[in-house]
């Protein structure tokens, strides 16, 4: 790897085991948070007549469900943007692409 130094290239495999070991936790965490979640069903009072206009409808950003809800985006976020980090670790450094590639000319 040329230009970047060695323990800059022997750090990769420490860096990709942390980065799949974060992934799998914000993971888990993204799907207990669905499943706390209660079931939605906001257009199924249209065909009865049942109204949806409630306080507590209103402001389900205040409570635990509105708490949950932000989570799981903040979760599923950083879990792709570490995903998409582990990805690029290895284009950057993988010793199988590197002794494939051609010789720089």
């Amino acid at each position: 790897m040329g230009d970047v130094p060695l323990w800059v290239s022997n750090s990769f495999p420490a860096i990709r085991i942390v980065l799949i070991i974060l992934l799998v936790l914000l993971s888990l965490a993204t799907v207990i948070c669905i499943f706390l979640q209660p079931a939605r069903a906001d257009g199924a009072g249209v065909i009865t007549g049942q109204a949806s206009d409630t306080y507590y409808s209103k402001h389900k950003s205040h409570n635990l469900e509105g708490l949950m809800k932000k989570l799981t985006v903040i979760f599923a976020s950083v879990a792709a943007f570490i995903a998409i980090l582990f990805f690029v670790t290895i284009l950057i450094y993988d010793p199988a692409l590197q002794a494939a590639a051609p010789p720089a000319p």
